[in-house]
């Protein structure tokens, strides 16, 4: 049983170093051969939280084993249960946040109605302009009309009401 549990934790080990130093070596030498292997409706079969579970096992086992009177088969089952529970936790408290994390640049004007923005270039009655906007963590500059159809001079802060044809058009916001 001891050969079982150091095969785990070295294999574990073993996974993390060559995960971590030639993970991108060997993602782009593969291109994604091994893509049919995604699990993509279970996911805490996540690798990470499959090798922890294991790498885990491996290690409460031989502790247990060595620092217990349990025999082989008793040692082995907690060991499991450890591992299983060190494996949720790997998931849950790791796997799972990071993964709703992910943040991404990309943006839709569409997303823009009702943004607050500040006009950089002057937006004529009948015409454009142009509005620095927020994206995300940034800023993007965006062609602009009046919805009004009044002008609205540079600096103003304005509200976007409508986009149309990848054009935002926007009021004035009132000065209180």
């Amino acid at each position: 049983m001891e050969g079982l549990f150091w095969g785990c934790l070295a294999g574990g080990i073993l996974f993390a170093v060559v995960t971590v130093i030639l993970g991108d070596l060997i993602s782009n030498a593969l291109d994604g051969a091994l893509d049919f292997l995604s699990l993509d409706g279970f996911p805490w079969l996540d690798p990470m939280t499959i090798v922890g579970t294991i790498t885990i096992f491996g290690g409460a086992g031989l502790l247990l084993t060595e620092y217990t009177g349990l025999s082989g088969g008793t040692a082995a089952l907690l060991a499991l249960l450890v591992g299983l529970v060190a494996g949720g936790g790997v998931y849950f408290l790791y796997v799972r946040p990071m993964r709703n994390s992910e943040n991404s640049t990309a943006y839709s004007v569409n997303d823009f109605t009702g943004a607050l923005a500040e006009v950089i270039t002057p937006i004529p009655a009948k015409g454009y302009g142009e509005v620095l906007v927020r994206a995300g963590a940034g800023v993007t500059n965006q062609i602009a009309g009046s919805f009004d159809g009044r002008p609205i001079p540079g600096g103003s802060r304005v509200v976007v009401v409508e986009v149309r044809d990848r054009t935002l058009y926007v009021s004035e916001m009132e000065q209180l």
